[in-house]
């Protein structure tokens, strides 16, 4: 199959590396320069980058159930193993960068504070199917604390995640991109546009595929957002409304939520696990990184501000920082960056499929967490066959392979298709 994708963020690279290696011939469009993350060291810049850049890359799928529903816990679940298979297969292609590491995760709570964590621990007693599927959130003593990870501040209530893990982000989607060689990356390419079986670029007529896919997060509600402009500064877009958002599926509009992250070098300092530390204000993680590197965040703000941190944003997450690792406070701020997370109005992700057009989108702060399932559910939705991680990829599938659930597979695109198309 020739298959189009728009959007070449955690979705798009991760749809775009398995599909190559089922066979698929792939063309991808973003409005980036490259596939390198952006550069660190400054406040930011205004550029065309992914949100899966920005984030601490955290699989905490028992933690988010501080926020989300049982739902999102479990394609969480799923995703764990998903994503371990995925850093495998690239480890096996030969990507030497670390991406996946799986040693639980902490979440820890000042006296204050407790109410966040019980709410959390209530919703897996309330819920014997999700108790069943989950591990159980360990209580841990002021010994075992500091035993696990010693550089935490002692007086804090803990629990241990068992099994959860974290993605190198920025190594990720770097590797995705480098080790699907027979994908046709167009770089510096917006898509104005995504219909079925057909993408159109800014300026330019639209190009035929079997099958085209729209994953532009929050840049298909402002797409001029991808070139750096800053769609709505200072706009309190409030969930629910849909403002100047396109519709998913045509009563879903996405709208962007600011998330900032904040960069700590801080040699010295030993943490094995991310820690999330309920917070009164937000839900700060500390996730560690190589290189004495530690990214704090994320804020959640409803609205559309592209702009560099805020004072108040960095003050907050490094003083809630420090009051978990008071071993921080000698850390040096290597960089500060913010982005918008694509959120619909039930900040729940929601599949689109239809002949000839696949959407996904309103990943909202679960981008990493959920993305593998969610791409293996709506491949297995549109028919496709299974694009493995492991071994050689199937041969394409013959003519009348039925692509769609009950629908036979239709020639007209490739037909009405020129025969050598280089959209780039």
């Amino acid at each position: 199959m020739r298959i189009g994708i728009a959007g070449a963020g955690v979705l798009g690279r991760l749809l775009a590396w398995r599909l190559s290696r089922a066979g698929h011939a792939v063309t991808v469009f973003d409005p980036a320069a490259d596939p390198a993350a952006p550069a660190t060291g400054s406040l930011q810049r205004q550029a065309a980058y992914a949100a899966g850049f920005t984030a601490a890359g955290m699989l905490s799928p028992i933690a988010e159930l501080d926020n989300a529903g049982p739902e999102i816990a479990r394609l969480g679940w799923r995703s764990l193993a998903l994503w371990r298979e995925v850093a495998d297969a690239l480890r096996a292609d030969g990507c030497t960068d670390p991406l996946f590491a799986q040693h639980g995760s902490l979440m820890v709570a000042h006296g204050s504070d407790l109410g966040a964590a019980r709410r959390v621990l209530a919703r897996l007693e309330t819920a014997p199917t999700l108790a069943a599927e989950l591990p159980t959130p360990q209580p841990l003593d002021r010994a075992a604390l500091a035993a696990l990870e010693p550089a935490l501040a002692p007086g804090l209530h803990a629990w241990l995640l068992p099994e959860e893990a974290q993605i190198m982000s920025r190594d990720m989607l770097e590797a995705l991109a480098i080790h699907a060689p027979d994908v046709h990356w167009c770089w510096g390419e917006r898509a104005a546009l995504v219909a079925p079986g057909r993408i159109t670029l800014a300026g330019e007529e639209a190009l035929s595929f079997d099958l085209a896919i729209d994953v532009r997060g929050v840049n298909m509600t402002h797409p001029g957002a991808a070139c750096g402009v800053i769609p709505s500064r200072g706009h309190q877009q409030q969930p629910g409304k849909a403002g100047s958002a396109q519709a998913l599926d045509g009563d879903m509009p996405v709208r962007g939520v600011r998330g900032e992250v904040i960069w700590l070098h801080a040699p010295g300092v030993a943490l094995q696990r991310p820690v999330r530390l309920l917070h009164p204000r937000h839900r700060v993680y500390i996730v560690p990184r190589p290189g004495d590197l530690f990214v704090i965040g994320a804020t959640e703000i409803e609205s559309e501000d592209r702009s560099p941190v805020s004072l108040r944003s960095a003050v907050e997450l490094m003083a809630a920082a420090h009051s978990a690792i008071p071993e921080l406070a000698e850390a040096r701020i290597v960089h500060m960056e913010a982005n918008l997370r694509p959120a619909l109005s039930d900040n729940e992700p929601h599949t689109h499929l239809e002949p000839g057009l696949l959407r996904i989108n309103g990943l909202f702060r679960h981008g990493w967490l959920l993305a593998p399932a969610l791409v293996e559910d709506a491949l297995a939705a549109t028919g496709l066959p299974p694009a493995p991680l492991r071994g050689f990829p199937p041969p394409v599938p013959e003519e009348g392979h039925s692509l769609w659930p009950g629908e036979a597979r239709s020639t007209a695109v490739l037909d009405q298709a020129p025969a050598s198309v280089n959209p780039c």
